[in-house]
């Protein structure tokens, strides 16, 4: 197998009619890879991934999933990644975009809505809500895939950047709702919440929607405590708390001023003993309250 790409946390092999999918420990926030080694980080993407696969499987979805041959490792599907961009005409391709939805007010929308970049009476509220309040409806949003730094697009962007009409859009957006609906139904079970989380679709031979990359994971998705939320407080089961490290020591002020003034961006420091054991912990954890599983 030739290794043809690798990822800020997985490494892509060409195996002739599939690719595998490697997982390893590496960890990023911001999209800066940490000089820290999560260990059994990968094996719990990788196990998480084939759960979810599964499971949208048999709600009648079409996913690249395959097989697991190893616990950190993946076969799925091969998508033709277009060099020159898609057309409305082309099949069996990677969609080049990122699909979010999000249920609670959380992350970069918080950040958004306090900068003022996102007004908050236009995603439903009558004021400014607070971290952690629940969404009226779902929020969708599409975001690039390849470009150096995710972009929100406006939905006829969305379309001509993926090569995609506006039925097929909302037909994959439809399809993400369904699958979030079957996850909290699976998560509520012991006693979590699916705050918000992205997918990547490819197209098939037919230009349906194929669910590919990963998802539902602690990297993808942020996962809350129900019980906590119903008391008003946010324990995160997601890689948010490895973000808010960042946050509390300023580095990501630091970086995001950098990024804004177009200046050398700081090296990201490692992580402190006690944070590298604690989400490793996380890790393992997350995996068993996502799919009921035994690590």
């Amino acid at each position: 197998m030739q290794l043809i790409r690798t990822g800020k946390v997985k490494e892509v092999y060409d195996a002739g009619d599939t690719l595998r999918f490697k997982f390893t420990d590496k960890i990023s926030v911001f999209d800066k890879i940490i000089p820290t080694l999560i260990s059994g980080k990968g094996e719990s993407l990788c196990r998480t991934s084939a759960f979810w696969f599964q499971k949208v499987t048999e709600l009648g979805f079409q996913t690249h999933f395959i097989s697991m041959p190893e616990k950190n490792q993946m076969d799925v599907r091969k998508f033709r990644i277009l060099e020159t961009g898609a057309t409305k005409f082309e099949i069996n391709y990677l969609i080049p975009l990122e699909f979010v939805v999000r249920y609670y007010v959380a992350g970069s929308l918080m950040d958004r809505l306090k900068s003022g970049e996102i007004d908050y009476r236009s995603i439903g509220f009558r004021k400014m809500p607070d971290h952690g309040e629940e969404l009226p409806d779902p929020y969708f949003e599409v975001t690039t895939k390849f470009e150096k730094f995710d972009r929100p697009l406006t939905i006829q962007e969305a379309c001509e950047v993926g090569g995609i009409k506006k039925e097929e859009l909302y037909s994959i957006r439809d399809e993400i709702l369904s699958i979030d609906r079957m996850m909290q139904r699976e998560v509520g079970k012991r006693g979590l919440v699916h705050a918000d989380g992205k997918k990547e679709f490819a197209l098939g031979l037919d230009r349906q929607p194929v669910i590919v990359d990963t998802f539902g994971t602690a990297d993808e998705d942020r996962f809350w405590e129900l019980s906590a939320l119903q008391n008003g407080e946010i324990i995160e089961l997601s890689k948010e708390s490895v973000r808010q490290y960042y946050r509390s020591t300023g580095y990501h002020k630091a970086l995001y001023e950098a990024r804004a003034k177009g200046e050398k961006e700081p090296d990201i420091p490692a992580l402190p003993q006690n944070i590298k054991t604690a989400t490793e912990a996380l890790y393992r954890i997350i995996f068993e309250r996502l799919t009921g599983k035994n690590w």
